[in-house]
């Protein structure tokens, strides 16, 4: 379809036309289609009659035109391009996770599919405080717990990243300290980071920033570099860093195991929302500033002791005069 016959006939070849002698000129007998009007019609564009047409094409005629190619032919290489991207995308940008708990109420809901996050990880970027990360499981965090059973369509999209890693084994909670750190919880609050307390409107309604239980609900931490503390919004029902201290990482998740920063919670539509890090995370938590707030009274109190072994010395010898 669309191609043209090149030199074709329009009478039966090998014979003459009906009243035209053997190899006179009839115009209506070459059938070869040119760029322009028949040659000799008078409207040949400036050309004189008789000359053959230019334009690029040959003097046989115009060239075939190209057949366009069929949809269904595209489609595999279109699907093909597709997943490339798709699996580009989940491998360096971004990635969705499937909220499988209740241990972050209410920030997110079990069923909730998040973004997370994984192109500033390639570029040296480490969990900070505040932030709600996705981390693979430590050291048999989730031992124990029931093991999805995706069909094969499930597995294939969660393989490119258009549906929640199902097979993983991924945890998802809130840095709350990192390497130098120390986190406290006594009684059931405040929760502390190097002395100083977080207001934490995040916590799950009914709950207290620290629990009061023999099981970890109450410590003292120093996390070590090259590793984070972290928690779940729903205080008294997650297993996290506290309750998992008789590890090989003492409770801690390493850095390199951390997936990346969920950042948007994208299903269901009437979920849709930003996850930033809380006001209380913007003080100055860093164990520098609590080093300056210890430092002044202790160099106060050095500074008096010389000053009072003076007066008592000075005392001492105005008696004996």
């Amino acid at each position: 379809m669309g191609d043209v016959a090149v030199g074709a006939r329009s009478g039966h070849d090998g014979e003459e036309h009906r009243g035209h002698p053997v190899g006179a000129a009839d115009p209506a007998a070459d059938g070869a289609v040119t760029s322009g009007n028949e040659p000799g019609s008078g409207n040949d564009g400036g050309r004189s009659g008789g000359q053959p047409p230019t334009g690029g094409e040959g003097s046989g005629g115009a060239a075939p035109a190209k057949k366009q190619r069929s949809f269904w032919k595209e489609l595999p290489i279109l699907i093909g391009i597709a997943l490339v991207l798709a699996l580009l995308i989940k491998t360096f940008l971004v990635q969705a996770f499937s909220i499988p708990s209740d241990s972050m109420q209410n920030t997110l809901q079990q069923g909730d599919r998040v973004l997370v996050d994984k192109l500033t990880p390639w570029f040296g970027s480490e969990p900070q405080r505040g932030e709600v990360v996705v981390f693979h499981d430590p050291d048999q965090w989730l031992a124990g717990e029931p093991t999805p059973d995706p069909n094969a369509l499930q597995t294939f999209l969660s393989w490119i990243g258009l549906m929640p890693s199902s097979e993983e084994k991924d945890l998802i909670k809130r840095v709350i300290g990192v390497g130098g750190d120390t986190v406290e919880c006594k009684g059931t609050g405040p929760l502390t980071v190097n002395g100083k307390a977080l207001n934490e409107p995040y916590v799950y309604p009914g709950n207290t920033p620290c629990s009061q239980d023999d099981q970890g609900g109450q410590f003292k931490v120093k996390v070590p570099e090259g590793f984070i503390w972290v928690m779940g919004d729903h205080r008294q029902n997650s297993r996290d860093s506290r309750y998992n201290r008789s590890d090989k990482n003492h409770g801690m998740v390493p850095v390199d195991k951390a997936v990346g920063r969920a950042v948007v919670i994208a299903w269901p539509v009437g979920r849709w929302d930003t996850l930033p890090v809380p006001d209380t995370f913007d003080q100055d938590l860093s164990t520098r500033s609590a080093a300056l707030t210890v430092a002044p009274p202790s160099l106060a109190l050095a500074g008096a002791v010389p000053l009072v072994l003076w007066r008592r010395q000075r005392a001492k010898a105005e008696r004996t005069r």
